[in-house]
């Protein structure tokens, strides 16, 4: 680590300024996440023509979205745990080349079935860059004002991803055949490997420390189960079968637990978390997952479902709460030197509140500039904490610790989007059906199962209907489904500021 802060210059307040060496190993570890989030927001697009060109089936098309996020989510701890012990310069290399070769085999698979597979070894990949780039940063920012900025700029290049992946994609699909979406990470693992293995430094390792296997079993096993059981609900499947899945899950769980006390190398020092720092700022991370992971997935359904823009109009109109998330990753560090962590972290989350009440006066037919401006309160207010938290995660534990912390933190926020979708996507289904069930039944008996569905239902349900009767089921539903959205998101407002006061109470003396 050493060749990696000797030119850093000491500034007036101690601190030693990052030297350009330093700089250059974080823009490699950016480009990683900017890889990562090109990534998965780029399939969404290409998997229309992949879906034709492969024959793959709904429940094929399903597999091939959910298959990288189920493997990512179940390998995220044991991977973060294997970057400590066996470094994770060399874990985060292996993990570009072993990501590098499956896009390329992605591209060109022939069927279904071999693009699920490969998607999986995209998902073991992608479990060792994430906790790793995030671990090195601790390696090499060691003081904490240069770690919160690290993390900013990685936190903006991944959200730059992001919000760039659908032009990126786009334009890619429109003069290439689908397997190009998947070998655009090619170019980019083989910079990442090259210049990484110039300027990164390789981490202190935990020598002579062996991974427990068991426990590692124990982690998919927790882990994968209650992710399925979530996204079940999601996708409007069994209740019984996913309440199946969420119990084998969570009984895996203790048994993870009870492992990790009765062994002396555990995958998970469960000792972090008697650091109310550590616990309050992963909580941050879980609640913030689970409330935007909700919001956004009604609101792009809103766009076109409710506003009636088409695909690319609403993309369009999330752009500048695309370019909000920017901004509050890119200027929290500064915010946090003024403030102080405690106060920014309840700021951001105060903002986000702001936001979401916006969200619950928008209506069905004047609501979409306040959904807009809503969104970029929401986008912005989100980044500031979210960079935050993982600074206060980092510096709450042992630097030997950092790739089993960033991997928690990783998992968190994979548990928080499946729970906001499914959860949240069940409250407003909830509250949908519950608000148009008794139009439907007067005034649309035939068509009322569909429509009670989903509002895609309905819109369906509707364009069948002569005249005034489709034309006011849809209305309907609009307004059901809008007053659903309402009701979710004075949930989530609720919830953001109950944990603003968490925040600022347990990390008022955080700098």
């Amino acid at each position: 680590m050493s060749t990696t802060t000797e030119t850093a210059s000491v500034q007036p307040d101690g601190t030693r300024r990052p030297s350009a060496r330093q700089w250059i190993a974080l823009g490699v570890l950016a480009l990683t996440a900017l890889l990562l989030s090109l990534d998965v927001s780029v399939l969404y697009l290409a998997l229309p023509a992949l879906s034709a060109d492969l024959g793959a089936s709904t429940t094929q098309q399903l597999w091939m979205l959910d298959i990288y996020s189920f493997v990512l989510a179940g390998f995220l701890v044991t991977m973060g745990a294997v970057g400590d012990r066996v470094g994770r310069k060399r874990l985060l290399l292996i993990g570009a080349v072993a990501f590098g070769v499956a896009s390329a085999c992605a591209a060109y698979a022939s069927s279904p079935g071999q693009l699920v597979m490969w998607r999986a070894v995209l998902g073991i990949a992608g479990a060792t860059l994430m906790p790793s780039t995030m671990g090195l940063i601790r390696t090499i920012f060691t003081d904490e004002k240069s770690m919160t900025t690290a993390i900013g700029v990685w936190f903006s290049c991944f959200m730059g991803g992001m919000a760039v992946g659908p032009l990126v994609g786009g334009l890619l699909l429109q003069h290439f055949w689908w397997g190009s979406a998947f070998l655009l990470g090619v170019p980019f693992m083989v910079l990442l490997v090259l210049v990484g293995h110039r300027v990164l430094p390789e981490s202190d390792r935990q020598t002579g420390v062996r991974i427990d296997l068991v426990s590692a079993v124990l982690s998919l096993a927790m882990t994968l189960p209650v992710i399925n059981g979530f996204k079940e609900i999601a996708r409007g499947g069994s209740t019984t079968a996913a309440s199946v899945w969420i119990t084998i899950g969570l009984g895996m769980a203790v048994f993870f637990v009870r492992r990790q006390r009765s062994i002396d190398n555990p995958l998970v020092d469960l000792a972090l978390f008697r650091s109310r720092a550590f616990s309050t700022a992963l909580t941050v991370m879980l609640i913030g997952g689970v409330v935007m992971a909700g919001v956004s997935f009604l609101s792009t359904q809103w766009l076109q479902l409710v506003a009636g823009l088409d695909p690319l109009g609403a993309g369009l109109w999330m752009l500048p709460a695309n370019l909000a998330l920017l901004a509050g990753s890119s200027s929290s560090a500064l915010i946090a030197r003024r403030l102080g962590t405690g106060r920014t972290m309840a700021g951001g989350l105060v903002v986000c509140a702001a936001g979401l009440a916006l969200y619950t006066q928008v209506g069905p037919s004047a609501g979409l500039g306040l959904l807009v401006f809503g969104m970029c309160l929401t986008s912005f207010g989100i980044m500031v904490p979210s960079t935050l938290t993982m600074s206060v995660m980092l510096q709450s534990a042992p630097p030997e610790r950092a790739g089993s912390v960033a991997s928690m933190s990783e998992t968190s926020g994979e548990f928080g989007i499946a729970v906001g979708i499914a959860g949240l996507g069940s409250l407003a289904t909830f509250v949908y059906r519950d608000e148009l069930s008794p139009y439907a039944a007067e005034h649309a008996p035939g068509a009322a199962t569909v429509a009670l569905d989903s509002l895609a239902g309905a819109v369906q349900a509707a364009a069948a209907l002569p005249g005034t009767a489709g034309r006011e089921l849809l209305s309907a539903a609009q307004d059901a489904f809008t007053t659903g959205l309402n009701v979710v998101a004075g949930v989530g407002a609720g919830l953001f500021l109950l944990v603003a006061a968490v925040a600022l109470r347990v990390l008022r003396g955080a700098h």
